[in-house]
């Protein structure tokens, strides 16, 4: 294509004919690199390779300048297509984070689907069998002046995670979701994948070091290459507008879940037959860049060039050679081997699999090879349509963004205390974003594996054990709250990680390590920028002071293995709630020792531990009730925050607690009717507001009980109530005895001698319980 010697509007409109979103000063700085004028081929693979998707051409820099990813339990941070952390000397669990937001506003059913479908790749090519799956979700207000579309986003979203993932096999524990206007034209469809592996059969995505001296193949693996996905990576590096939908329809990529699960098992067959071979491969998902981004960053890891021949490649039809290199088509794997492998590779997929007959077109082709050289060479046809250095096509492009602070003029409201508790206390269950999710995860298959310990909507963690005959129990969550986000992303990224973090110390799990899907506007704004300079800054914070429990004192900051950062959340309306997604792994050693939040026995105590403070700015109650946001957007105070995620660890690895559950959204009020509401759902509660310790002085009876500032809420077991004391103040807490489980099938609040509430458990579960519904209906 034309580039040099021409004038930047013609530059402009030769980029943005041919369907290519780079600026003209990048697509100029090529033709400088390149000493000519570049192919329309390479346009297209620079153009995938240096979208903000594939490069964080933004975010990079923040990114390093901030957030831990190294500690001694870390075997692989967030260098290849998963993070790797150590649950003891034999096994690690592998961990994904990503985002699929655009595709799933556009065609939700299939860009939700593909989004589970590209996550668990990520994590099978490690080397890992994939145990689980979490989709922390956000969607646009179900009652306002879009909820029609609104409706159909969630439900689409939804149907495509359970018909891609019960399909597939891999059971889905985990998982979070938020309604707000912010959302209304940009959903958010975040997806996390678990995956075990032992620490010795670890397989890298990288070209292995022996590649280029002895030319080792570069085979494609799986669904024939189609025009599908073309375009998904820069789609997804920009704004959603309406009169776009149509158009950007062919970005989105179609799955498979049948064939993914045939080729998770072929490559259970190639991992083990290189182990048996001693020969290390390098091995990778095809995701977004498509064949370009995998060839090219599989040799740049290694240090090697690379030569493609696009005749070899599988396809469905006879695409020029821009859809071939960069079309997302799922279900594709890379393989780099050396050529003794090469009869074995294509043996297992072709003839053992039996690819070509399950999915028509479907098969291992060798289309390549490795090269001690610098260059990234596609040809085609006889022409050489690509040649490149593949150091500069992997590594992007940087940009300092500009920053300026979002100034927020909210204050806090000026009310009266409501008359009628019972009412607040219904409205607050039947809210979408505090009711039960039974309603989305009732769809999902959470026994498929058989390692099932805790599922969904039982705790506030998943928890899986998922080798057989270890007692080991792996726990995850995934959490953030964007209307704190929106009052102060530096609080809306310190509190997602230490929510993260406490729901799965409440099922016993010592979180080992975090991810974070860091879901913001438009980075050339600067308002929007400092959005998300801010949010890494307070994860970071979290990070730094909430210290991996296992090695207290060194303080070692947990650490960020695995994550994506996701911009452009926008559309002409504006932007999305900065929403940094966060997803927490604990290891339990004894999965039987584990507890739930349901409540337990009557007569057990309640104890409360973490003051409430004056801390409503984005809650609950300000926004169903009063219908305001509010300033006082609560904070994490790192020393009480690591203190109580510590205590309740060692709490219920001694055996001194039957259920518990972290405070967050809804405040006490809401934590504690959950312990009640959900199943079984036997039994009352009473809760005497005079033991509850106020950090801020005389809080107010409604601002007591919803405020959002952290704590938990835990039922001792008979007996063990001094113990359980004497453990809480070891901590330096103050626990506050402040109610117990009844057999009257009540919730009871009094203070100061007075009836608060007085609420039917069964008329309290039954508005929780058709909230989503009513919904997502």
């Amino acid at each position: 294509m034309k580039i040099i010697g021409l004038a930047d509007p013609e530059v402009e409109s030769s980029l943005r004919g041919a369907g290519i979103g780079m600026s003209v000063d990048e697509a100029r700085s090529i033709a400088q690199v390149l000493g000519r004028d570049p192919t329309l081929t390479e346009l297209f693979c620079y153009d995938a390779m240096w979208s903000e998707h594939c490069s964080y051409k933004s975010s990079r820099a923040t990114l390093k300048e901030f957030l831990p990813s190294d500690a001694p339990n870390v075997v692989m941070g967030p260098v290849e297509d998963s993070g790797i952390v150590a649950i003891d000397d034999k096994w690690c669990v592998v961990i994904s984070h990503e985002s699929h937001n655009h595709p799933s506003q556009i065609l939700p059913n299939e860009g939700a689907a593909t989004g589970i479908g590209g996550i668990v790749r990520d994590v099978n090519c490690m080397g890992a069998t994939v145990v689980a799956t979490a989709d922390p979700l956000r969607f646009g207000d179900p009652f306002g002046p879009k909820a029609n579309k609104v409706r159909w986003v969630a439900e689409g979203v939804v149907d495509g995670i359970w018909q891609y993932g019960n399909a597939l096999g891999v059971p889905n524990i985990a998982g979070d979701v938020v309604f707000s206007e912010s959302f209304d034209d940009n959903c958010l469809v975040n997806v996390v994948s678990l995956g075990i592996v032992r620490r010795d059969q670890i397989i890298r995505s990288r070209a292995p070091p022996l590649a280029g001296e002895k030319g080792y193949d570069v085979i494609l693996v799986g669904k024939p290459t189609d025009a599908s996905g073309l375009g998904g990576v820069t789609f997804a590096s920009e704004a959603l507008r309406e009169e776009d939908e149509e158009t950007n329809r062919g970005a989105v990529q179609i799955p498979d879940p049948f064939l993914k699960n045939v080729l998770f098992k072929a490559n259970s067959d190639l991992f083990r037959m290189v182990r048996e071979s001693g020969i290390e491969i390098g091995f990778k998902d095809l995701g977004g860049g498509g064949f370009t981004c995998a060839t090219s960053e599989m040799g740049a890891a290694g240090g090697f060039g690379m030569e493609i021949d696009l005749d070899e490649m599988h396809k469905a039809a006879d695409f020029p050679p821009e859809v071939l290199s960069i079309a997302e088509t799922q279900e594709r794997f890379l393989i780099i081997a050396p050529e003794e492998l090469r009869e074995k590779i294509l043996n297992i997929y072709n003839e053992d699999w039996d690819l070509p007959n399950v999915y028509e077109g479907a098969r291992a082709s060798v289309v390549g090879k490795i090269n001690t050289g610098d260059r990234f060479v596609v040809r085609h046809k006889g022409e050489t349509v690509c040649d490149v250095p593949i150091q500069h096509l992997t590594a992007g492009i940087r940009y300092q963004r500009a920053e300026s602070e979002r100034v927020y003029s909210e204050s806090e409201p000026e009310s009266r205390e409501p008359e009628d508790y019972n009412e607040v206390l219904l409205r607050i269950l039947n809210s979408p974003n505090i009711a039960s999710r039974e309603h989305i995860y009732r769809y999902y298959d959470t026994e498929v594996m058989g390692n099932a310990v805790i599922r969904p909507g039982e705790a506030d963690a998943g928890l899986i054990a998922p080798v057989r005959g270890e007692k080991f129990g792996v726990a995850l969550a995934v959490d953030s709250n964007p209307f704190y986000g929106r009052i102060s992303p530096y609080w809306g990224g310190a509190t997602s990680v230490a929510e993260a973090m406490r729901n799965v110390a409440a099922i016993g799990a010592t979180p080992a390590t975090l991810t974070d899907c860091l879901n913001y506007g438009n980075p050339e704004k600067p308002e929007a920028f400092w959005e998300f300079r801010e949010g890494v800054k307070g994860l970071a914070e979290s990070c730094k002071n909430l210290w991996l429990k296992d090695y207290k004192d060194e303080r070692i900051p947990v650490p960020i293995v695995s994550g994506n950062v996701s911009f452009y959340n926008e559309s002409p309306q504006g932007s999305v709630d900065p929403s940094p997604v966060i997803a927490c792994v604990g290891i339990i050693r004894d999965f039987d020792k584990a507890i739930t939040m349901d409540l337990k026995a009557a007569g057990e105590e309640l104890y409360l531990i973490g003051p409430r403070f004056d801390e409503l700015g984005g809650s609950e109650y300000y926004q169903t009730i009063l219908g305001v946001m509010g300033a006082n957007v609560p904070r994490v105070r790192f020393d009480l925050e690591r203190s109580m995620i510590y205590a309740v660890i060692d709490a219920i690895d001694e055996g001194l607690i039957a259920a518990a559950h972290d405070i967050s959204n809804g405040g006490l009020a809401a934590t504690a009717m959950e312990m009640a509401v959900t199943r079984p759902a036997k039994f009352g509660l009473e809760l005497d507001l005079d033991g509850v310790v106020c950090g801020d002085l005389d809080l107010r009876t409604d601002k007591l009980l919803f405020s959002e500032s952290s704590g938990f809420l835990l039922e001792a077991k008979a007996g063990k109530e001094k113990r359980l004391e004497e453990l809480l103040k070891s901590y330096d807490l103050l626990p506050a005895k402040i109610g117990r489980v009844t057999a009257k099938r009540r919730i009871r609040i009094t203070r100061k001698g007075e009836t608060v509430a007085d609420l039917d458990l069964d008329l309290a579960r039954n508005a929780w319980t058709r909230g989503l519904a009513e919904a997502m209906r």
